[in-house]
Formats: structure tokens, C-alpha cells, sequence
């Protein structure tokens, strides 16, 4: 009994199909690509050395008036200019949250430009609120950063002439670099400190609080108990005082 000759049409298809692959894959940049990128650079360029080469020098070797940038990551760039904290009007001033005095598009080069110093350092996080889970989220926050930032993200002093921020204003971008970053005296915490589970439940948890309804009456900026009662003390024992005062002297 003769065998029928196997087709070759599969094998044709899987070579066509794996062609494709390889060209798109191999394929050099296109033109307008490397236009877009090179013009991208050199306006990251001219923006870094009008506003942060004389601080952290030209190619971001650091000066003693700041530390070098090789290494740092795009997170760090990023959060430090989205949220204003750079450029500094002086050197050695804690960097505070301000109105950036970048656009979206002049951030985004700048970060390219010095991500040309060094490969390395904390790149941008993935952050999806809605995956994470609010009670993990404020175990989480509680445990690694309620004692600074407040137990509502209110923001305290942490001692040094060192604040923690509130963080109302924050992005859930911006809570996430922060975590991974760790800017100023906060600690940095990696993927084994706060996994993406918890990072995301914690940026959940911090999104939730600014639209969380207060059961208790007035919140007082969340700030916590111990200052609500004290404020509750002092109010209400004041005009209690002041009721006594006025009543007692009256014929």
C-alpha cells in the first residue's frame, strides 16, 4: 500500500508566519523613530543643563551642591520633577511639593537624557489601584508608613528638620515611585519589602481615604484621635468655662 506524500503547506505557512516575526523583531528603527528620539534627547539635554547641570553637572557626575544622577532610574527622575521637588531655589533645602515647572512632554525628556548616564536604578512601577485589596492595604500601610506620614497620610514631623509629606496630593504613580524610590529620608522598598500586591492595595487604601466618609462627625483633616480629643477637650471645656464664668456673675 502506497503512502500519500505529506502536505507542505503547514510547514510553508510556519516559515511565512516565522518571517514576519524575525523582520518585525530585527528590523532596524525607522527613520521618524530615530528622529523622535534624538530630538526627544536633545531637549532633554537643553532643559537638564538649563535647570540641573549646575547642581548635578553636565553629564550628572554630582557637584557638592548635588549628588550624582548615574543610576538613579527614570522613577526617580520622574517623581522628583512631576511632583516639583526639583530644581531646587537652593541648594541644601529639604526638595517640598510644588507646582512643577516642567510640562508632561519636557519631564519625559529630561528622564530620557539622563537615563543616558547609566543603565540601572528603579524603574517606572506598574501601578492598577482597583487590583489591590483595601484592608491589605492598611495593614501594609500601617505596619511600613503610618508612623511618618500620619495614620491618614497627613504628614508629620520626622525629626532633623525632616518632614513626611501628606500625601493627598499624590498620584497613585506617585505613591508607587515613592515606595520604590525611597526619596530623602524615606527607606526604599523593593519587591521583597511590598510586593506588587501590596503596592497596589496600599496606593488603593491612600486613594480611598481622600473620599472616605467621616462616621464620626468632623474630621479634622484626619489627623487622628489623640488630636481630635484634644481639640474636643480644649473647645469644649473652654466654652464650658466661658458659660460658667458669664452665668455665675449675673444678679
Amino acid at each position: 500500500m502506497r503512502r500519500r506524500p505529506r502536505s507542505l503547506l503547514p510547514w510553508v505557512f510556519v516559515a511565512i508566519v516565522g518571517a514576519g516575526v524575525a523582520q518585525a523583531l530585527f528590523a532596524p528603527i525607522s527613520s521618524s523613530a530615530q528622529e523622535a528620539s534624538s530630538s526627544q534627547l536633545a531637549e532633554g539635554r537643553r532643559l537638564f543643563e538649563q535647570s540641573c547641570a549646575s547642581c548635578h553637572g553636565p553629564l550628572g557626575e554630582g557637584t557638592t551642591n548635588g549628588p550624582t544622577l548615574a543610576n538613579v532610574g527614570p522613577a526617580n527622575v520622574d517623581f522628583m520633577l512631576s511632583t516639583g521637588r526639583m530644581p531646587l531655589a537652593q541648594p541644601g533645602l529639604q526638595p517640598q511639593r510644588q507646582t512643577p515647572i516642567f510640562t508632561a512632554e519636557q519631564i519625559r525628556a529630561i528622564v530620557s537624557f539622563v537615563d543616558t548616564f547609566g543603565s540601572g536604578g528603579t524603574e517606572m512601577p506598574t501601578i492598577d489601584p482597583q487590583a489591590g485589596s483595601l484592608d491589605l492595604g492598611q495593614q501594609t500601610y500601617e505596619a511600613n508608613c503610618a508612623a511618618c506620614h500620619g495614620s491618614a497620610g497627613s504628614g508629620d514631623s520626622i525629626g532633623g528638620n525632616q518632614i513626611a509629606p501628606a500625601l493627598d496630593q499624590a498620584t497613585a504613580l506617585q505613591i508607587a515611585q515613592a515606595i520604590r524610590v525611597g526619596p530623602g529620608p524615606m527607606p526604599r522598598f523593593g519587591t521583597t519589602a511590598i510586593d506588587q500586591h501590596e503596592l497596589d492595595s496600599v496606593v488603593r487604601f491612600l486613594l480611598y481615604l481622600r473620599e472616605a466618609p467621616n462616621h464620626g462627625g468632623l474630621g479634622l483633616t484626619r489627623i487622628g484621635p489623640v488630636a481630635e480629643g484634644f481639640v474636643g477637650v480644649v473647645v469644649g471645656l473652654g466654652l464650658l468655662l466661658l458659660v460658667i464664668r458669664y452665668t455665675g456673675t449675673r444678679e
